[in-house]
């Protein structure tokens, strides 16, 4: 459910009477990711999204990145133990429904992860696997995928790789077209999630920007408009994050997918009503409005 700025959620256990305030049991959504300074991607970009599409937003930070729509200057990776104290601060209190994990700096912070994600088993986990940089370049060592791969990977309801990421997840060259993301099918099957959202927002002279929703016995193609602006910064960390938020709603797996669709779709569709730094910008994850306190 997309809220706008007049909207109420009131799920099924909601209690109110003319004595008593409404009482909401809220959904939970922790995302585990590194900060973005200049808050359109990661940890910032995760609960605006979370917040946009209507559940509670909690995170636990992985790393602290110099950046802003120019690009990154600096990465600076909190120590294990604290990542490891912030999950367990977050889960021995808060009733956390659904799980978004993106960047992890290295194999160590990916070992700590899983190890939790074991220990507190939650519902849903989603992975949005942050390895490959804009230039191309991989974020990771190879080491680092091995870990993801083995230990982390596996226990996942879903990850999101875009094109990039499948190719260095699996081996295989980047796919140019929609006939050749098919080829990566059995490839990705086989890393061990349940399933895998392998965006197509790459193939850049593609008329729509489609994704392909990889199950295991079945892959659909998720059909959507492409919308053409510079401002797209953080648009793999929002769609993974709202797909959370919609699970942890109580929405199937394939529901969630194709509402975090529609939600990406038109926070890009609205980005350039937004004028934020002097480089790739920001979707707008707030398009449906504000609210007016006034």
């Amino acid at each position: 459910m997309i809220l706008h700025s007049n909207s109420q959620i009131l799920p099924s256990n909601t209690h109110a009477s003319a004595d008593q305030p409404l009482s909401v049991k809220t959904p939970i959504v922790l995302t585990i990711a590194g900060s973005d300074s200049g808050g359109g991607a990661g940890i910032q970009a995760d609960i605006k999204a979370i917040s946009a599409t209507g559940s509670f937003a909690c995170s636990v930070i992985t790393a602290i990145t110099s950046q802003n729509t120019q690009g990154v200057s600096a990465i600076f990776s909190i120590p294990l133990g604290h990542v490891a104290s912030q999950l367990d601060a977050v889960f021995t209190d808060l009733n956390i429904v659904a799980v978004k994990v993106g960047m992890l700096a290295d194999a160590q912070i990916i070992q700590v992860v899983a190890e939790k994600m074991k220990q507190y088993q939650p519902k849903h986990l989603v992975i949005d696997p942050v390895m490959v940089a804009t230039s191309g370049d991989l974020l990771l060592e190879n080491s680092a995928i091995m870990t993801l791969k083995q230990e982390l990977i596996p226990l996942a309801d879903i990850i999101t790789p875009n094109l990039p990421e499948g190719a260095a997840l699996t081996g295989k060259a980047r796919p140019e077209s929609e006939q050749e993301m098919q080829t990566m099918i059995e490839d990705l099957r086989a890393l061990g999630a349940k399933a895998v959202l392998l965006k197509g927002g790459h193939l850049e002279k593609d008329e729509n920007s489609n994704d392909l929703l990889i199950l295991p016995a079945t892959s659909t193609l998720i059909q959507a408009k492409r919308f053409y602006t510079k401002n797209t910064h953080g648009t793999g960390c929002t769609l993974s994050s709202a797909i959370a938020s919609f699970l942890a709603q109580g929405n199937t797996l394939t529901e969630a997918v194709d509402l975090g669709k529609q939600y990406i779709s038109q926070a890009i569709a609205h980005a350039d009503e937004l004028e934020i730094g002097k480089g790739h910008g920001p979707v707008n994850h707030f398009f449906a409005g504000h609210m007016d306190v006034r």
